[in-house]
Formats: C-alpha cells, sequence, structure tokens
C-alpha cells in the first residue's frame, strides 16, 4: 500500500469466493464503519470481479478472471478499482495484477497444413512450419516444437531479427517421389507450464518434381509507422521477394499469412502484384504495435513461399475528447457549508496516449466552487466561498475538460447542485413602526391592523406565526385589550376603547419562524384612539343641588352690563367635539338679560328699575360642537335685592304674571267662547221664543198684563276687584266710578 492506493495479485481463474485480501486493515479503515460510509467499488470493467464484505472488510473473488479474455496479448494485466466512502468522502485506489496461469494449450490457425517439397531439393532445404498460438504469458506461452522421427526431414529453430522463434522443417535426406509421395508428420507444440500443455498438427508433405526455389524477402521484419486516423488507401509499407526460379516459378505473389488474425486483415489490404500494404478501413484498435505476417509465394507449379513479419506502429492523434464522469455527488448542500466542502467527484480520463491524453480541467471563476486535484485523473469539486440560498437558490456547474492535443478536445459536463435551506434570516416586517388610528366606542373584535413581516427562508423555515409580547397598558394586560392573528398578523380588539381614559398606547407584535431554532423580530406598534362626541358638556357652574335652582343675587338698581354671573362648564371630549358655546334657551325677562356665547358670562342689558320684578329665571344651555352635538342646561334664579336675604325666595313660581298666550290660556279662552257663544245663542233662543209668543197673543186680542209678570228678572252687582280678565266688562254710567259685572237670568215667574 502507497500515497492511498493498494496492489494486489490475484491468480487468473481463482474460484469465486476466494479470498483476495482484507481492505479493512490494508488501508487502515474501521471495517464496522463501511456500511455506514455507503462504501462502493467502481471500475471501469464491464464485470464486478471482486467483492467487499461490509461487515470484515475481507475481499474476495466475485467472479473468475480469464486473463487472455480481458487484456489479451497485454504482457502485465492490471483491473483498476475506485473505493468510494462516504462521511467523509475519501477515495482509495486498488489495483489488482492478474497473474497467468497455464489454463490455455498451444494451437495451431488450421487443423492441417500441407507443404509442397519438389523431390529435387538438396539436403538443407528449409520449409516454414506454422507458428502456434498460446493466450498464457511468459514461461505458460510457447516455448518449443518438436516433429515427429522422420528420416528425411527434423525440425530446427530460428531466430528472427526481433528475437523472435520459428520452426522450420529442414530437409536432412534428398526425397525421391516415386518411392514415397507423401510424408504424413505430426507437428507439436509445447508451453512452459507447469504441467506442461501441448497441441499437435498434421504436417502434410508432397513431393513434387518441379520448382526447387522459394521466393526470399529482402528484409525478415518490415516496420511501418501510420497515424491513426489515416483514410482508407493510405500506403503503410512496400514488401518486396525474389525468386531465382524463372518463369511461372519466379513469379511471386503475395498476401497476408493465414497466422495473421482475421480482423487485422480487415483493416489493411497487401497488392498481390507490388506487394503495397494499404489501409483498408478504421484503425480501430488500442494496441500502438501490430505484428502480421506476410507471404510470398511463387507461381510454379508447385508454389514456393516464405515469410516475413510486419510491424506497423500505430502513431495516436488526437481524435478521442476528454471523457467526464461524475462518480460522486451530493445535492442539495446546506448553504452553511464551510468552504472547502467536498460536494462531487469526478474522474476525467482521455483515451489517447502521451500528451493527447494529458486533460486540464476547470469551471467557471463567478462560482463559489474550485477543482481540486485528487489522485490521478481525479478531481474534487469543493466549495470555495459562503452560499446563500436566498440570493441563489441552485447552480449550473459547467466542467470543462480540455487535453494537450494538437489541436486540443475540449468536453464540457454540467451538473446542478441544489442548495438547501437552513434557518439563518429572521422575519423582516414591512415597515419599523406601524401606526394604528381607532375610533373610541369600538365594537368588541374589531380589526385594527395588519401587521405583515417576510421570511426569504424556505417551507418551514419561512414560515412566519404573529404573537403579541407580554406587556401592561394603563395597568392592564396587553392580551386583555388585544389579540393578533398568529397565521396573518390581523389584530383585533377585545374591548372597546375610552378616549377619556385611553388616548394611546404602544405594544410590540413578534414575529417567529418555525425554523429550529427559530428566528424572531419584533415590530413596534403606535394606537391612537381618536375622539367620539359621547360625553356632554358638564357645567361646573353654577350647581344646583336636589334638583334646586342656583341663585344669583344683583343690586336691585344694578347698571347696565353688570355681571350676573358666569356659567363655567367643561368637555371630556377632544377637538370640536369639546368646543363650547352658550345660549340663553330661556328668560322671565327677554329684554334684562344677555348671554356671552363663548365665555358663557350672563350680563345685564340695562340698568335695572324699581318697577321690575324681584324674581327672575333664566336656562342656560351649554352646547359642544360634535355631530350630532350633545348639551346640558342649568336653570339659574336672579334675586335682585341690595342684602343678601335671611332666607332665598322659592324660584318655582317667580311671581310674575303667567304668560296671556300660553297653550293653557289659549283652551281656557277658546273654552270660554265656546261657552259664551252657547249661552248668547240660548238668551237669543228665548227671546225670539218669547218675542213670538207676544205677537201670538197681540194678534189674538190683547195678551193679559199678569202674563209679563211670569218673567223674572234679577240683577247681581260684583265688584271689580273679583273680576276675572277674560270676563266682560261693563262701565256704570253717570257718577259711578267703579266696575260692574252684571249678572241677568231670565226665567219664567
Amino acid at each position: 500500500t502507497a500515497n492511498g492506493q493498494v496492489v494486489y495479485s490475484v491468480a487468473e481463474e481463482t474460484e469465486r469466493g476466494a479470498s483476495v485480501g482484507n481492505i479493512a486493515k490494508d488501508l487502515g479503515i474501521d471495517a464496522a464503519t463501511l456500511s455506514a460510509r455507503k462504501f462502493r467499488m467502481i471500475t471501469g470493467s464491464s464485470k464486478q470481479y471482486f467483492n467487499i464484505n461490509a461487515s470484515t472488510g475481507a475481499l474476495s473473488v466475485n467472479d473468475p478472471i480469464d486473463r487472455e479474455q480481458l487484456c489479451e496479448l497485454k504482457s502485465v494485466c492490471l483491473l483498476n478499482y475506485e473505493l468510494v466512502l462516504e462521511n467523509p468522502l475519501e477515495l482509495y485506489r486498488m489495483e489488482f495484477k492478474v497473474l497467468d496461469i497455464n489454463d490455455n494449450s498451444p494451437s495451431f490457425p488450421l487443423s492441417e497444413y500441407h507443404i509442397n517439397v519438389p523431390e529435387f531439393l538438396s539436403p538443407g532445404t528449409r520449409f516454414t512450419l506454422p507458428n502456434a498460438q498460446d493466450f498464457d504469458e511468459g514461461t505458460n506461452g510457447v516455448q518449443n516444437y518438436t516433429l515427429s522421427p522422420d528420416e528425411h526431414f527434423h525440425l530446427e529453430m530460428e531466430t528472427r531479427g526481433d528475437g523472435s522463434k520459428y520452426p522450420d522443417l529442414v530437409l536432412k535426406k534428398a526425397l525421391d517421389r516415386e518411392q514415397q509421395a507423401t510424408h504424413r508428420l505430426v507437428l507439436t507444440a509445447k508451453d512452459g507450464g507447469d504441467p506442461p500443455k501441448s497441441s499437435d498438427v498434421p504436417v502434410i508433405v508432397t513431393v513434387l518434381d518441379t520448382n526447387d526455389n522459394a521466393p526470399q524477402f529482402e528484409h525478415s521484419v518490415y516496420r511501418a509507422s501510420i497515424l491513426e486516423n489515416s483514410p482508407a488507401g493510405t500506403l503503410v509499407v512496400q514488401v518486396h521477394a525474389t525468386d531465382l526460379d524463372e518463369g511461372p516459378n519466379g513469379e511471386v505473389r503475395y498476401s497476408f499469412s493465414n497466422t495473421t488474425s482475421a480482423d487485422l486483415q480487415q483493416m489493411f489490404l497487401i497488392h498481390p502484384h507490388t506487394g503495397e500494404v494499404t489501409v483498408n478501413g478504421i484503425l480501430a484498435v488500442q494496441r500502438p504495435l501490430l505484428e502480421m505476417l506476410v507471404e510470398a509465394r511463387d507461381n510454379g507449379a508447385f508454389g514456393m513461399s516464405s515469410t516475413a513479419k510486419l510491424l506497423v506502429e500505430i502513431t495516436d492523434v488526437n481524435n478521442h475528447g476528454p471523457e467526464i464522469t461524475i462518480t460522486s455527488l451530493t445535492s442539495p448542500i446546506s448553504e452553511d457549508a464551510v468552504p472547502g466542502t467536498v460536494i462531487a467527484l469526478l474522474s476525467i480520463m482521455d483515451k489517447d496516449p502521451g500528451e493527447n491524453g494529458k486533460v486540464t480541467c476547470q469551471i467557471p471563476d463567478n462560482l463559489p466552487f474550485k477543482l481540486k486535484p485528487s489522485l490521478e485523473n481525479y478531481y474534487s469539486l469543493v466549495t470555495s466561498g459562503l452560499l446563500d440560498r436566498e440570493l441563489i437558490s441552485g447552480y449550473n456547474i459547467t466542467i470543462t475538460a480540455t487535453d494537450l492535443g494538437s489541436p486540443p478536445i475540449t468536453t464540457q459536463k454540467t451538473l446542478w447542485l441544489q442548495i438547501s435551506d437552513v434557518n439563518d434570516n429572521p422575519p423582516v416586517f414591512s415597515a419599523d413602526t406601524f401606526d394604528v388610528f381607532v375610533e373610541e366606542n369600538n365594537p368588541l373584535g374589531a380589526f385594527l391592523h395588519q401587521v405583515s413581516a417576510s421570511d426569504p427562508d424556505m417551507g418551514e423555515n419561512g414560515r412566519v406565526s404573529y404573537v403579541l409580547r407580554n406587556s401592561t397598558v394603563a395597568g392592564s394586560a396587553l392580551a386583555s385589550l388585544l389579540s393578533v392573528s398568529l397565521a396573518n398578523g390581523s389584530i383585533y380588539a377585545k374591548r372597546a376603547f375610552d378616549f377619556e381614559h385611553l388616548r394611546s398606547f404602544y405594544f410590540q407584535v413578534e414575529a417567529k419562524d418555525n425554523g429550529s431554532p427559530a428566528l424572531s423580530a419584533a415590530v413596534t406598534v403606535n394606537v391612537y384612539i381618536s375622539d367620539q362626541n359621547d360625553n356632554a358638556p358638564a357645567i361646573l357652574y353654577p350647581i344646583s343641588q336636589n334638583g334646586s335652582v342656583a341663585v344669583e343675587v344683583v343690586p336691585r338698581l344694578a347698571d347696565e352690563d353688570y355681571l350676573v354671573t358666569k356659567v363655567v362648564a367643561d368637555d371630556e371630549d377632544n377637538a370640536q367635539n369639546a368646543w363650547l358655546s352658550y345660549h340663553l334657551a330661556h328668560s322671565s325677562d327677554s329684554t334684562l338679560f344677555h348671554l356671552a356665547p363663548h365665555s358663557g358670562e350672563l350680563r345685564t342689558t340695562r340698568s335695572m328699575r324699581s318697577t321690575d320684578f324681584l324674581k327672575h329665571k333664566v336656562v342656560v344651555v351649554v352646547r359642544d360642537h360634535g355631530d350630532p352635538p350633545l348639551s346640558s342646561s342649568v336653570t339659574v334664579g336672579i334675586l335682585l335685592a341690595d342684602t343678601l336675604p335671611q332666607a332665598l325666595p322659592d324660584f318655582d313660581d317667580s311671581g310674575e304674571p303667567p304668560p296671556l298666550l300660553n297653550t293653557t290660556n289659549i283652551y281656557l279662552i277658546i273654552s270660554l267662547a265656546c261657552v259664551s257663544c252657547i249661552f248668547a245663542a240660548f238668551l237669543l233662543f228665548l227671546a225670539i221664543v218669547h218675542l213670538c209668543r207676544c205677537w201670538t197673543c197681540c194678534s189674538s186680542c190683547c195678551c193679559p198684563a199678569d202674563e209679563y209678570k211670569k218673567y223674572r228678572y234679577s240683577v247681581h252687582m260684583l265688584p271689580s276687584s273679583h273680576l276675572p280678565l277674560d270676563m266682560l266688562e261693563v262701565t256704570g254710567v253717570g257718577k259711578l266710578t267703579h266696575t260692574y259685572l252684571y249678572r241677568a237670568s231670565v226665567g219664567l215667574g
């Protein structure tokens, strides 16, 4: 283990469940925390070859590995894994070296090989035998070849210029076709495994008696280099072989050997006559060096051939863009995350080798994040500044990866990072203070005002509720006067206000969010109670007690504009509701007194006379200017006297004659007039009846004088001092000095 990386070696084909190691012990991790830290293994392989026990940290084989299938012909077979742990986020790199075992036998491309040998060839002539392929590595690959015993042939190993070995069939004794036309040999390829494995292939030698020279290449190994994006038809190399024979036996045709893999034969074409090797299709290979065998065969009746090795180096071009993989992402992230908090783990790979595969990575500068290199090809996305969800609730982070090729290739990937809310904002009221104006005598439960506060946080953190802060107003608890809606901040009156007792007060409403811990703010609400005209003026002077009349004594011969008294009144209301005016509602003598409307001073209009009544009574009305106005009155008795009497007279009857035309007198006059009319009509009726009788008597001779005696007249006289004013007065004639009332009654004697 070194630099956060641990390397394991495991043999291929290891059975499922076999132990490889203990990742917890090897990396110094507490095995009990693996499950809680959500460990996971990440690999680019299509299969999950290994497994970790979440309880013990034991690393075991999950799926047997076939090294030859996984790594083909690579000399070193490696599997790279990343172990990702969260809380906190950690990354460990694991490398598994897959060791080769001798699980593959050598194999020949064909099941049978045929060799045509002219009979006239001399001993020592060589014939190329096919190479066996063994997918195992090193000593487990093909190590030697053997040939079945034969008196005419034996096997020799040859070495090419690159050090590779191949078998040659060597003629050790001249052939005689007439004695034996066909020789059946068995070529055996054996690897160096323990135990070794081998494979056999029949080699059938047909003896010919023509064409005794095989083509010979100028070089045993040809080398070429091409760009990996070379189009079809691009010339790779031209091979050349010569044949010393003449005619058709010396004409050479070129082709790829049967031992060359089929995929390489599809990528390249070789011209049969010129030996030009050209690109046939897309060079879709990951190996930088391709190996092929080119065969040259003459056109003899029994064509002879030879082979040469062609090594083609694929020069990389920058044709792969960087690949960005988001290995781990924490979203949403809390807005109170401290700078340096790991948000995401990114894997950035470029399949190109060398400089073309080196990558630089960056994000926009105007974001509160930065990329921090981690392990090879890994970057951590961390916070570099403070986050505020109320300003920006989420970020589209564009990751730009650019390789160092020429021209460079750029890849971008955008990830969405959501910012989660924390309760970091208290409620804010819409105003610093609120002024509420309410009229007194308001109904119970009347709506007064609505305070409003906002909280930019989300959800419960931004849900605001309202309460009244405990306080007292005029000695009473605030809760007995007001209530506030918990949900919307509406303020209601719980009792009627009285301007005369409480003109203004203030209190505080607290807005609290539902976060944890909760944040709050308070605002002052000023309540101003406006006046209504609900109080009549109160007369402070003069004062009447128990319904009696207040008495003021004025000198008997007081001068004009003499101050009789001053009416003093007060109104508990305010402003125009308390503006008072004074009015004289009644006076026993309207010519004697006048009242100042603004000061309430009652003064004499003229000088007093000896003929004026001694007692007077006035009624003063005090009226405010409310809407509607209210008023109060006071009755003042005025006594004209030079000295203060020992006992005040009764002002219920002032001694003044009652008004002649008051309502009672009018009714009495009408009644007397009616009675008088009826009585006059009755007298008139009697007179008419009497006259009618007289005329009747006169007309029927003479009426006796005694008849007149039947009518009696009576006259009563009353002295004038007993006459009512509304009765008929008769003035005497002659020397009579008194007025008499004559009451006459007429009756029948």
